[in-house]
């Protein structure tokens, strides 16, 4: 139920995926986040300045959670990694398709990292990649460290697509703060910055489109508003949220089998 004023409006759970509170004022009762666990809702908070700062993570998603866990720790590491470095290189790969969509000739540059890619990404084509692609997207003085509106932007719509890939990660057992490349001790999402990668785009993509535009309230909706995007994933039409959900399942049978196919990665087109 949401009360503003002298209006009301009522919203079944089963309807919602995903709650942002945007503000440091909102109060919700330990019933209603206990009842967004239980429905696998993800809720992520933002701090005093409207940013995403931190979310609500169930203890166990799933019923069998200490099996996965186990199975998790047990993955081949060399093969992981493998899967890993085929994962990235989709990533420069669809960089490199939002580049030539747009019209963009470094994209070229980009195809020829891909082709210099080595096992676990050991010569850093990726950073590489990255340097080439934002400075194509944003201008060649654009940097991922500055305090800027895009760089903001940036981080908020990665925020949302993080999210929601540990919302599908735990609900499928497994624990975020296991990675293959991301290994910080100081990072609770450690697996989760591994796997989400070629999903980035779709959020650069937004930013890109609305450069111009001050990073306000109507421009964090349209962020938000990637997780209801329509994409093509393996052949078949889904929204985002979806899509994410049988990609992480497709990856990690691919891990625990040793069966990977880079079929079952995301291709932006």
């Amino acid at each position: 139920m949401i009360v503003r004023g002298d209006e009301v409006k009522m919203i079944h759970l089963s309807e919602i995926n995903t709650v942002i509170i945007d503000s440091t004022q909102v109060s919700l009762t330990s019933y209603l986040l206990c009842e967004f666990v239980k429905r696998k809702i993800k809720v992520i908070f933002c701090d005093e300045k409207r940013n995403p700062n931190s979310e609500l993570v169930p203890y166990y998603g799933a019923y069998n959670s200490s099996k996965k866990i186990k199975k998790q720790i047990a993955w081949n590491e060399e093969y992981a990694q493998g899967v890993w470095t085929q994962i990235v290189c989709q990533k420069i790969l669809n960089q490199a398709n939002l580049l030539k969509k747009y019209e963009f000739d470094s994209y070229e540059k980009l195809s020829g990292y891909i082709r210099e890619m080595e096992f676990f990404d050991s010569t850093n084509r990726e950073g590489h990649a990255a340097k080439v692609y934002f400075n194509s997207l944003f201008g060649k003085g654009f940097s991922r460290d500055d305090m800027s509106s895009v760089n903001a932007a940036l981080n908020y719509g990665y925020g949302i697509l993080l999210s929601n890939f540990n919302k599908e990660i735990v609900a499928d057992g497994y624990l975020t703060q296991l990675g293959i490349k991301h290994i910080n001790e100081y990072n609770p999402f450690n697996l989760t910055c591994d796997l989400m990668e070629p999903f980035r785009v779709l959020v650069d993509e937004i930013v890109y489109n609305n450069i111009e535009k001050t990073f306000d309230k109507d421009f964090k909706l349209l962020l938000v508003d990637v997780l209801n995007r329509k994409v093509m994933y393996c052949g078949r039409e889904y929204y985002l949220t979806n899509a994410i959900q049988i990609y992480l399942d497709k990856i990690f049978d691919a891990i625990e089998h040793e069966s990977f196919d880079t079929s079952i990665l995301y291709e932006f087109a």
